[in-house]
């Protein structure tokens, strides 16, 4: 019985800590796919996309903004880095005319953007309009 009733328990546990995880997740990033969008988007999700060029000053400090906020609970972001240089057709349809641009989103709904901005408060913020 304690053995039965200790895995029981155990399992329970587990399962807590993996909802409360899950749900206090912060940023994360990744490459951009049109999959990935079009699947964050479908569910709802908050993402952002992160028009990213290489040799882009303003976006290297922002990568650091970025990488800071990814040790915040409760900013549970999906950051898709975008080639600035080599997703052409993607700025277009997004009117995006300037690399280290944000689009955020909440699911198919934008809800702000950045652009330019390194300043951690307004990257927070602007990012925490999806959630």
């Amino acid at each position: 019985m304690f053995n039965f009733l200790s895995a029981t328990i155990l399992k329970t546990l587990l399962l807590i800590s993996f909802f409360f995880g899950a749900s206090a997740h912060a940023i994360q990033t990744q490459p951009y796919s049109p999959e990935l969008l079009k699947s964050a988007q479908e569910q709802g999700k908050s993402v952002a996309l992160h028009f990213h060029a290489d040799w882009c000053s303003t976006c290297k400090v922002q990568e650091k903004v970025l990488e800071k906020l990814k040790g915040e609970p409760g900013l549970d972001v999906l950051v898709l880095i975008v080639d600035y240089d080599k997703e052409k057709d993607l700025r277009k349809n997004l009117n995006v005319r300037y690399q280290s641009t944000f689009v955020v989103y909440k699911g198919m709904a934008e809800t702000t953007r950045i652009l330019g901005d390194t300043d951690e408060g307004k990257i927070r913020s602007g990012l925490k309009t999806a959630i």
